[in-house]
């Protein structure tokens, strides 16, 4: 299971991938200096929504508040299903269990939002640096652009599904 709970790690660390460098210092403070994002707007940013992964997408549906994702890293394929949730300080969380050839394992992975002259922060917790997820209008660098209207997840997610149930 060692290598289940290594895999789990990069998976998650696939769902908060930004860039090199995008996570500046005048990013932490103007987040740290900003405003947490209520509910409603952190439903609005992701319900309905997938975030495109670099070799990966997860999918935050409205009914039910459920989850789902898939990734390739590394040419080994996962899955993974939950739900996800806000709490009222700003966070939106996801918890899901991840399908690999090798076994199973649930992960909670939560980023924090804040807010501060029309710009959107995200930082993934409890140790991630603060960047720019959304501006208006916005800039080819934004995270945001990576989270899309609609479900880009269900056909891939089938497709892993059916190859991991077929190896066993």
């Amino acid at each position: 299971m060692n290598k289940m709970r290594t895999f789990i790690l990069i998976c998650a660390l696939a769902a908060g991938t930004v860039s090199a460098g995008a996570a500046q210092s005048s990013d932490a403070s103007k987040a740290e200096s900003g405003t947490r994002l209520t509910p409603d707007e952190i439903f609005a940013l992701y319900q309905g929504r997938s975030w495109l992964w670099n070799a990966g997408a997860g999918y935050f549906s409205p009914r039910a508040q459920r989850f789902a994702a898939w990734t390739d890293e590394k040419g080994k394929p996962s899955y993974a299903s939950g739900r996800w949730f806000v709490t009222g300080r700003g966070k939106m969380c996801f918890r899901a269990e991840w399908r690999a050839e090798d076994g199973a394992a649930s992960d909670l992975t939560c980023f924090s939002h804040s807010k501060r002259d029309g710009v959107i922060y995200q930082k993934r917790e409890p140790n991630g640096d603060w960047y720019v997820l959304k501006r208006t209008p916005s800039r080819v660098g934004d995270e945001y652009r990576k989270i899309r209207r609609g479900d880009y997840v269900a056909s891939r997610y089938k497709n892993i599904e059916r190859r991991l149930s077929r190896d066993r």
